[in-house]
């Protein structure tokens, strides 16, 4: 199965010495982690500004009211200066500050990049839908896998500096249903996803190559999430489902019995095993990226390739990621 490849701008590559900044549109940063997470940015040769409410907490568990972790979003996007916005952590907030911000002011500041993952997912469907921006899953700053896993690292900062040699993601499981497809990468967390159906968002957009992870979810859980993506129509949209980690969401043969009853039903490649989500080696999957799947039911059969570099290494001139 292939689907007709949307176009999606592929934001400008980074350069040593460029200013990015640290934002949490969700929970609060532990400072700990965040003062590591700064300094491997800093060891990339980067600028970094913190904005003013990534530790602050309200209400228990979010950093700052939603109008102070929008502002804090807005303010670096529309900033000249910054190449990049890096969500210190996941957590949850996402969603009670996407409607705050002003999308066409962000329009405007240019396509840069934007990257995060779990409680992002949410920004993720937002900056796709709204700003037709290729955006990166991947490890956060204010996290253990971006600080104490050096290949989780190493992958974002080859993809930020060189997207170029990025060429392919792996996903080495057997699969639950072989063939071909290819598509736009779209997706991230499976409870986000569910919970942004119905919101203007369009999470799941046509022809996909959809990647679904989550953690902490019991398989009955996993169950009611994949049941609502269905109900809501949104699993239809995709050619192929490729499946990340699946971190303490119980026993794995339980976990791939639950997927393989709920997905066997679309009919589509449905590839296994990409290190991407909340697992000890975290990924970045560039969202918005053309890309061709070729699911096996053999281990170590399957590929997952990029199409076009993830973003644009053309002179800081954006472009589009598929034409």
């Amino acid at each position: 199965m292939t689907s007709a490849l949307a176009v999606s701008t592929a934001p400008p590559t980074l350069r040593p010495g460029d200013t990015v900044a640290v934002t949490a549109p969700a929970g609060p940063a532990d400072s700990m982690l965040l003062y590591d997470g700064l300094a491997v940015l800093r060891s990339w040769d980067l600028r970094v500004r913190v904005m003013p409410h990534v530790t602050d907490e309200h209400l228990g568990h979010l950093a700052g009211t939603d109008q102070q972790r929008a502002q804090d979003l807005q303010t670096a996007w529309l900033d000249p200066e910054v190449r990049a916005v890096f969500c210190a952590r996941g957590g949850y907030g996402s969603q009670r500050m996407v409607d705050l911000l002003d999308w066409n002011l962000m329009a405007a500041a240019g396509p840069k990049v934007f990257a995060g993952s779990s409680d992002i997912t949410a920004l993720h469907g937002a900056f796709a839908a709204r700003l037709n921006l290729a955006t990166l899953h991947a490890p956060m700053p204010a996290t253990r896998a971006f600080t104490r896993n050096a290949r989780t690292a190493d992958h974002l900062h080859t993809l930020l500096f060189h997207p170029d040699r990025v060429r392919s993601l792996p996903v080495p499981l057997p699969s639950l249903a072989a063939g071909r497809a290819q598509g736009m990468l779209a997706g991230g967390n499976a409870s986000l996803l569910a919970a942004s159906a119905g919101t203007g968002d369009t999470p799941v957009p046509d022809g996909c190559l959809l990647v679904l992870e989550e953690t902490g979810e019991e398989p009955y859980q996993l169950d009611r999430i994949l049941t609502q993506l269905l109900r809501a129509g949104l699993l239809r949209r995709a050619a192929a489902v490729v499946l990340a980690d699946f971190t303490d969401c119980g026993p794995p043969e339980e976990i791939r019995t639950v997927l393989t009853d709920r997905l066997a039903g679309l009919n589509i490649p449905v590839a296994a095993g990409l290190p991407a989500g909340h697992g000890p080696v975290q990924l970045t999957v560039p969202l918005g990226t053309p890309a061709r799947l070729e699911a096996s039911t053999t281990p170590g059969g399957s590929r997952l390739t990029l199409l076009r570099p993830p973003l644009s290494t053309d002179e800081r001139n954006p472009s589009p990621c598929a034409s």
